[in-house]
């Protein structure tokens, strides 16, 4: 009895002991990686982050906000994110100096752009906090001087937006660069993507909407169309009516853009270049990922309930593929989520890349969540006609393994540029 005791005894003050160093030494304070275990949340916080070099943001700022988000809560990031904007709006209006100014309100028009993201399309804080972050961005280039020309392009009875950034020196002939988004970006947004990088290194930049992308969406109820030669064409034409047509033209689609680029280069020859960035060879592939066949032939069979219950649980738990339901909903003008996995099926470059004569850049994340790794090899097997492929697949180390690299700005516009003075001997400005 006496020996158990003792043992017993040793095996407390062993706790004892543990339990005062782990007091006094702590456990090691390895760094995170992450700010949210949820994806969705985590990328549209790099998103953010992303805009920090070129003037769109400041990191204090983000880590002061996400710490009042927690994931999947829409009404918290809404909160948060405008609280931000608006305290950049006070020191814009509060500084005196013409940079310190222009660059606040750039930072604004990026926090109120993020504001809304999660919003459903029909909140009535949507176009008030849309409103709101593309007055800062303009107020924020003209008090920096940024050069641009904003531009009504006619197309089908409506009209598309369009911003010329035209290069600081005209005496460089390099060619001009068209930049256009994807699923869910903004015009404005694409100055700070790339647009300012490439203008600082001398570059002309045309950006542009299409359908299903801003005011043509929000304003006239334009949605999406995989035959986006259509508006590429009407942006293109207006521009050159205009504006004396450079030597060398370079398409650049981000995100879903790496679907429609590709997709407008190859019916438009006055491209000479396209970058896919990042690549979407299928988009109808990646949302069959989301909507397994079963779910299809219940509904074809009259168990439509089932399947409105199975797709609003999987909402519930998953704020990513809540919001891929609502934003595909929004900008393909569809009334259910299997109408839009269908619409998308006609978005796939399979029979079309094969018309493409350009230079062709694919990048790609090795941990892309939206696009399987294996749509490159389906996109360079189908550029027979291309007069080049140049693949760049970025790892994990590298900090490129983000979808469209979103956190590494630097380095992917490192190999865009890089690329463009291989293919068209251009260099960087001075």
């Amino acid at each position: 009895m006496l020996q158990s005791k003792r043992r017993w005894l040793g095996v407390i003050g062993l706790l004892a002991i543990g339990v005062a160093g782990y007091a006094i030494f702590g456990r090691p304070n390895w760094g995170q990686g992450r700010f949210f275990s949820d994806q969705t949340y985590h990328f549209h916080t790099l998103r953010v982050l992303n805009d920090v070099a070129a003037d769109g943001a400041d990191v204090s700022d983000v880590l002061e906000t996400v710490k009042h988000i927690r994931s999947g809560d829409a009404q918290g990031w809404f909160r948060a994110w405008s609280d931000t904007g608006d305290r950049a709006i006070r020191l814009a209006s509060a500084t005196t100096d013409r940079v310190a100014k222009g660059r606040a309100l750039l930072r604004a028009h990026t926090y109120y752009r993020t504001a809304e993201f999660f919003l459903a399309p029909e909140d009535p804080r949507r176009p008030v906090s849309a409103a709101r972050n593309i007055q800062s961005f303009y107020a924020g280039l003209d008090a920096l001087a940024v050069a641009y020309e904003r531009i009504k392009v006619p197309y089908d009875g409506h009209y598309l937006d369009a911003v010329y950034y035209p290069a600081p020196d005209v005496n460089h002939k390099r060619p001009l660069i068209v930049l256009g988004g994807g699923f869910d970006s903004t015009l404005e947004e694409l100055y700070f993507l790339l647009g300012k990088d490439a203008h600082e290194h001398g570059y002309d930049v045309l950006t542009y909407d299409g359908p299903g992308q801003g005011s043509a969406l929000r304003e006239q109820g334009l949605i999406f169309t995989h035959e986006w030669e259509k508006p590429t064409k009407a942006a293109m034409d207006t521009f050159l009516a205009n504006h004396a047509r450079p030597d060398k033209i370079v398409l650049v689609g981000a995100s879903m853009g790496g679907y429609l680029a590709p997709r407008a280069a190859a019916f438009d020859a006055r491209f000479d270049g396209v970058v896919a960035w990042d690549v979407m060879f299928d988009m109808g592939a990646v949302a069959q990922r989301y909507a397994p066949p079963a779910m299809f032939w219940l509904r074809e069979h009259g168990f439509g309930s089932v399947v409105d219950l199975l797709i609003r649980a999987k909402m519930a738990r998953s704020p990513g593929f809540s919001w891929a339901v609502s934003n595909g909903m929004w900008t393909l003008g569809t009334k259910h989520p299997l109408d839009t996995v269908r619409a998308l099926q006609k978005y796939t470059l399979a029979g079309v890349a094969e018309r493409i004569k350009t230079d062709v850049l694919i990048l790609a994340g090795a941990e892309d969540h939206f696009v399987p790794i294996g749509q490159v090899a389906q996109f360079e097997k189908a550029l027979t006609g291309a007069r080049s492929v140049t693949t760049v697949i970025y790892d994990r180390p590298s900090g490129g393994a983000e979808h469209c690299q979103v956190g590494a700005q630097a380095l992917w516009h490192a190999t865009f540029f890089d690329w463009m003075t291989a293919k068209f001997g251009t260099s960087s400005a001075g």
